[in-house]
Order: C-alpha cells, then structure tokens, then sequence
C-alpha cells in the first residue's frame, strides 16, 4: 500500500545516491535553505556525481514506500520507449537521438482555458517534489523510482475542463526523422494514451520532470511523462508534447493495436491474465525470486474508489 511518510521514514539515503552526496542534499533540503537561497542541489555535489543529467530543485513529498528503491543505472538502462527502438537497451543507446530542445506542451479540448507552452513556461508555476513509486511492467518485471514532478491536477484544474470532458487523452512527440522506432511499423504513431477524467485528477497522478533528483533522462520519457503508478507502465506515457480533453474515451495505441491484450484502463490486476501470460507474480528488477502482484499495485486503498461497482475483468 502507499505510505504517507515523514522525512524520518523515507528510504535510506544510501538507496537512493552515494552516501557522501545524499546527506549534504537531504539535510540542505530538511533546513529549507536550497529553495531560500536560490541554490540547486548540484551545488552541493559538485563532480561528484556520476551522472549527466542535471540537478533538480525538490522538496521531499509525503508519499513514498517502505521498499528499496531499483539501482539508478537500471532505472536508465533497462526500458521500454519503442520510439528509440524495442530492445531493452535501445532508449538508453538512442537517448541522444530525441530533441528535447525547444520543447512545447499544447493544452486543449474541451477546457475554458487552451494553450500552447514552451516547457519552461509550463513548469514554472508548480513546485516539484520526490515521490517514490513502485512501477509495474505490464510484462510482469517491476521497479520502485524515485521521481520529481508535480501533480496533474494542478495542470487540469488550470485548464478548467468543461461539462463535456469526460477523458484526458495524452499524445507523445512524432519525429520519424530522428527517433528511429517510429520509423518501424510496431504501432500507430504518434503514441497517444489516456485516462478517465478522475483518474487524471487522483493525486497520485504524477506529471514527471525527473528521476534520481535529476532532470528526466530522454530514455526515460524526458522532459516531461505521465506517472499512473496503479496501471501497468505503458500507460504513463513519455514525452509528452499533447494534453486535450476529450468526451469520448480516446484511442490509445497499446489498445488500438491488440485490444485483446491491452485494455484502455490496464490497471495492475493479478486476478486478470494477459492473454499469453499469468499476471500473479512479478520480477522485481534486482531481485532473483519473483513475489505475488499486489492488486493496483498496492495502491488500492488510494484508488480502489474510483472502479467501484466495474467489473474488472470486463474494464480491464
């Protein structure tokens, strides 16, 4: 189940970056100071750091597990984003090939208030937070991330949806001349998923700028993802670059190309199989046994109201 934890409960800084980084970046943020004195948390690293992502500013939010956290370096290196390719290693090998800069995000639809942003712009009235998730792969492997973002309400309720939107449908970048996936013909492009509207809404839903403290590697869904953590992972969509609110449930690509197999809600079930696989254990990256699957990921207690009275073998 989620967690709502004091900084005293969070994870060990040791899961989380090399100890001697971590505690100068922790006890900084518990003294309020980085955000006061306008510092970001590479200053307090220095060259230490391994990685080339930049820093991120962030507090530490109230929601988080009990659970390690999967290393960084698979995290990053083992992914799916067919966009740069289908192999495991691909996005991270590709990573270079999606141009993230300038980047937009067009907001539309059924809403009193549209707009197109430059990322920056969309960004800059939310403050971001760390929430660690745990991540279920509808393949049957899983994760737990630590990851930066905001709420997705924030940007709906700054929309204002009208009566008639009913859906968020969310639409991925489409660059065939430089993302060599969607040069092949696995799916529909450009990627488009989508919830219920109250989904949207739940807090949880997470719209996420980073990983690790750091600013969102392009294998990753870099600059800006969806992070639904009680569904299956393909449906927080990466790279987002197309918000619109919609009265019908939207096409979505994993749905359109083998509805049999993927659902439009997908939430993580172990009593619904895939239809070529159980969907009662999983593999938690790192870990040689697999573990039973917790239904909604362990979130139900959070989520579980939103699909009362469903049958979710039916709304699967």
């Amino acid at each position: 189940m989620l967690i709502r934890v004091p900084s005293r409960n969070t994870p060990r800084p040791s899961e989380i970056t090399p100890p001697e980084v971590y505690r100068d970046r922790r006890r900084f943020l518990q003294m309020g100071l980085a955000a006061g004195l306008g510092l970001s948390i590479g200053a307090l690293h220095g060259p230490a750091r391994a990685s080339t992502t930049p820093p991120l500013a962030f507090t530490t939010g109230s929601f988080g597990t009990d659970e390690p956290l999967t290393p960084r370096q698979d995290v990053t290196t083992y992914n799916n984003f067919y966009e740069l390719g289908t192999g495991k290693s691909d996005p991270s090998r590709n990573a270079e090939r999606l141009v993230t800069e300038p980047w937009t995000v067009t907001v539309d639809g059924h809403c009193l208030n549209p707009g197109r942003y430059q990322l920056e712009d969309f960004l800059k009235p939310h403050a971001l937070e760390e929430r660690i998730y745990r991540m279920r792969c509808v393949e049957g492997w899983s994760m737990v991330i630590p990851w930066v973002g905001f709420e997705l309400n924030r940007i709906i309720e700054q929309a204002e949806p009208t009566s008639r939107a009913k859906y968020v449908a969310f639409t991925t970048i489409l660059d065939p001349e430089n993302l060599p996936g969607q040069r092949l013909r696995v799916l529909d492009w450009p990627y488009v998923e989508g919830l219920r509207l109250d989904e949207a809404m739940h807090p949880l839903t997470l719209l996420a700028v980073g990983l690790y403290g750091e600013t969102l590697p392009n294998q990753n869904g870099g600059p800006l993802r969806l992070v639904v953590p009680w569904k299956y992972g393909f449906k927080s969509i990466k790279s987002i670059v197309h918000i619109r609110f919609t009265e019908q449930e939207p096409p979505t690509s994993w749905n359109k190309a083998t509805p049999r197999e993927y659902g439009f809600y997908s939430n993580v079930n172990p009593d619904v199989a895939h239809p070529r696989w159980s969907q009662r254990t999983e593999r938690r990256i790192g870990e040689l046994r697999r573990r039973p699957t917790l239904m909604f990921n362990g979130y139900a207690e959070e989520v579980g109201p939103l699909y009362a009275g469903m049958d979710l073998r039916k709304y699967f």
